[in-house]
């Protein structure tokens, strides 16, 4: 027989709430359903799947039920067990069924197929463990969100965190590797889910998220960062020192740069864990004072008189 991963025919997590898992039911319901999809076999066994998966996780006592079992052996969907070394009587099983339950897999009705939707066979929690043999089964990988810093994920570093590990708090240690990007994985081993009956715990999967930065912007292994210049120093051009992810470099602004261009610094832009280096683009605002001196006023008053340059043509 196969087994059934419900959660992923849902395309939901384990941990879904009953809103997710009805909003999520809803939607494929609509997508598969036969009467959108006329003379479509393959639309119509799928709308069956979708209907007994959110059998099952729309009910708390099934999905229960359900879970216990499949936390127990990890099964992914689609592989193949014999009923009768679970605990689902004796080898030439029974399954009982009355109603929709007929509509449903033979998977389904091994737990669910009885009167009042649940089974008549010999399913028994106390004979899943009973009947595990000496068999050793590794604990859930476990995934989470690691919120790091541009400088940290550039520099690398270490952390202590905590992490809610399936309702439990644990306090790790975690190293993170210098140039690491946005999304990837950093697995710490056997910190996931507990194994039972001897075996290693899962691991802890932590996906890095990179949080924005006052200064720079990360586009792929590119740095954005903006400069602030004066009136008289884009139209003048001038030297201007400006601060990288690693050091401080002195750029030459050129005469008559206008806001939101960019001048690119070749090579100091973000180095991931395999040495490629993207390049930093350095973006120009423009910006007026917000107060004049006296003397800036009259210059200003003089430029306007002299000037014959308007930008509104």
């Amino acid at each position: 027989m196969k087994y059934k991963d419900y959660y992923e025919v849902l395309g939901v997590s384990k941990n879904a709430t009953i809103p997710d898992i009805k909003k999520s039911y809803k939607k494929l319901a609509k997508k598969y359903h036969p009467d959108l999809n006329p003379n479509d076999k393959a639309a119509e066994e799928k709308f069956k799947e979708i209907n007994e998966a959110y059998e099952v996780l729309g009910d708390e006592e099934k999905r229960k039920k359900y879970d216990t079992f499949g936390q127990s052996y990890n099964f992914q969907n689609g592989a193949e067990f014999d009923p009768s070394q679970f605990g689902f009587g004796s080898g030439n099983y029974q399954y009982y069924s009355t109603g929709d339950a007929s509509d449903f897999s033979d998977f389904f009705n091994m737990f669910f197929g009885g009167r009042d939707g649940f089974s008549t066979s010999s399913f028994d929690l106390g004979n899943i463990f009973s009947n595990r043999r000496s068999r050793n089964v590794k604990g859930e990988d476990v995934e989470s969100e690691l919120e790091i810093s541009l400088k940290e994920a550039y520099e690398g570093v270490s952390k202590i965190i905590s992490v809610n590990i399936l309702g439990e708090v644990k306090t790790i240690s975690v190293k993170i590797p210098a140039g690491i990007l946005p999304g990837k994985k950093i697995k710490i081993k056997e910190q996931g889910g507990k194994g039972s009956r001897g075996g290693k715990n899962g691991d802890l999967l932590l996906k890095i998220k990179i949080k924005d930065d006052k200064e720079f912007k990360l586009e792929g292994l590119d740095i954005i960062r903006d400069l602030n210049l004066l009136p008289w120093e884009a139209a003048l051009g001038s030297d201007v020192v400006v601060k990288s992810l690693k050091d401080k470099v002195k750029i030459k602004i050129p005469a008559g740069i206008q806001t939101d261009e960019k001048i690119k610094l070749k090579g100091l832009g973000y180095k991931d864990m395999n040495g490629n280096k993207g390049d930093m683009f350095v973006r120009i605002k423009i910006v007026n004072p917000t107060s004049l001196t006296q003397k800036e006023r009259e210059l200003y008053e003089s430029l306007k008189e002299a000037s014959t340059f308007n930008p509104r043509e």
